[in-house]
């Protein structure tokens, strides 16, 4: 009852606020009118006392005469005139009173929810069920009560992170860190973070938490491949591919991050494992002998068409992470960060953003510099 009774109010606020310029106008228009008719016969007045005075001819006072009552008959039949506009003036005062509140009200109980009851932010904060924006909310207004509270950090950062709030992210990782201590995943996590900050780009602190992370889990493949990136990315091929090939050579065949570790191989100059041209798209060890004596136009015409193979199997085989995810670096290995683009865009068509698939998709997008606008929703 209270919701329909404040609805009431604010319509009767709203319809007062429209209606006042026109009754304003009105009142105006007939003030004005009235003073008008009063000065011309206050004129007449005048004139016949100075006439009776001797002041002026009546000859002059004929003529004067005649033009004041010109006036004062133009200025009586002025209402006449304004009948149209007074009429305009009902229709419109008509609309605010009453269409306007009625289509208001229509398309509320249309498209509204008037069956839900209120619920005001402290009853959301209370039972936020799968609202994520709401969860968010609450861990940081229990946060800001108890910022010691380690847990709660930590279940926060990996949140930030995955909806790209960067920043935040680092904050919340180093207060786990800070007051749970370290752990690989921790460390991991802030390193990705200090990366996405960054552009992809393997920091001098991303790597000193990736080191970190690795003395306390030596077998990390996560670190390992970050940390041979940021050799890479140095421009130190020699150790980037010795350390890319100890990855591979240390890893189950099947390993989920097989097929971008031996591009990076193939990119700094290495030799292939044996069984990795078995993935669709995938070069051979044949193909990568018979392009050691091509031409660069040759080589980079066997390039194109692989890459183009691997986008025709994906397009009928979508359902396949790995192929996504070489089929966009391919694209800007090429140069052509369109196709990059839309390839991205196409894998994300199978694997949603809010997946750890879609995740790993617009990791890689942030890491090669694609933008992501519009893909992320």
């Amino acid at each position: 009852m209270l919701f329909w009774i404040l609805v009431a109010v604010l319509t009767a606020g709203v319809a007062a606020v429209l209606l006042y310029p026109l009754l304003r106008g009105a009142r105006v228009a007939d003030d004005t009118h009235a003073g008008e008719v009063a000065v011309y016969r206050d004129q007449l007045r005048e004139l016949d006392r100075d006439l009776a005075g001797g002041l002026i001819s009546p000859e002059e006072a004929e003529y004067a005469r005649a033009e004041i009552g010109r006036r004062l008959i133009s200025v009586s039949a002025a209402p006449m005139v304004d009948r149209k506009t007074s009429k305009h003036h009902r229709l419109s005062e008509a609309f605010v009173l009453l269409l306007l509140p009625i289509m208001g009200l229509c398309l509320y109980m249309l498209v509204g929810r008037p069956d839900l009851p209120s619920q005001p932010l402290e009853a959301r904060l209370e039972n936020p069920g799968n609202d994520m924006a709401i969860l968010v909310a609450k861990a940081e207004r229990h946060l800001a009560q108890n910022p010691d509270d380690g847990k709660g950090w930590d279940v926060l950062a990996p949140i930030y992170f995955s909806t790209m709030r960067v920043a935040e992210a680092e904050t919340a990782y180093r207060h786990a860190i800070r007051l749970l201590g370290p752990t690989s995943a921790r460390l991991d996590g802030l390193a990705e973070t200090l990366m996405a900050m960054s552009g992809g780009v393997v920091t001098e602190n991303a790597r000193q938490a990736l080191e970190e992370s690795l003395r306390l889990e030596p077998d990390n493949p996560k670190a390992r491949f970050y940390i041979a990136l940021g050799m890479e990315q140095a421009g130190q091929t020699a150790n980037a591919k010795a350390a890319f090939e100890a990855l591979a050579s240390e890893s189950p065949a099947d390993a989920p991050w097989m097929p971008l570790v031996t591009e990076h191989i193939a990119k700094n100059g290495g030799a292939l494992p044996s069984g990795a041209g078995q993935a669709p798209g995938n070069p051979t060890q044949a193909d990568v002998a018979a392009a050691d004596s091509m031409t660069t136009g040759d080589r980079q015409q066997m390039i194109q068409g692989m890459v183009e193979s691997l986008d025709a199997r994906l397009s009928e085989d979508p359902n396949n992470l790995e192929g996504w995810l070489r089929l966009v670096r391919s694209y800007v290995v090429l140069k052509d960060k369109d196709r990059a683009a839309e390839a991205l865009k196409r894998g994300l068509a199978t694997f949603p953003a809010s997946s750890e698939q879609g995740k790993q998709l617009l990791a890689l997008a942030r890491e090669l510099d694609i933008a992501t606008e519009g893909m992320t929703e």
